[in-house]
């Protein structure tokens, strides 16, 4: 029996919007976490972290879907 478990590249790319989304969700804990500290530089750095990697989930979201990279519509 083959082991290989075979995903279409949509697949692939939801699989990493997924952990982009995983990981946004890390960095705002930190970040929350930062500010109950006084840390406000570290709590701004996580934050600006997990927005970049929202961003990248919705950009990976766009190409799974079809619509290709690039700016938002208005």
């Amino acid at each position: 029996m083959d082991s290989t478990v075979e995903i279409d590249s949509n697949g692939v790319v939801i699989a990493e919007a997924a952990r982009q989304l995983q990981q946004a969700v890390h960095d705002a804990r930190v970040a929350f976490d930062c500010i109950g500290l006084d840390e406000v530089d570290r709590a701004h750095t996580h934050t600006l972290m997990a927005r970049a990697a929202v961003d990248a989930a919705e950009n990976a979201l766009r190409v799974a879907l079809g619509g290709g990279r690039g700016e938002t519509e208005l």
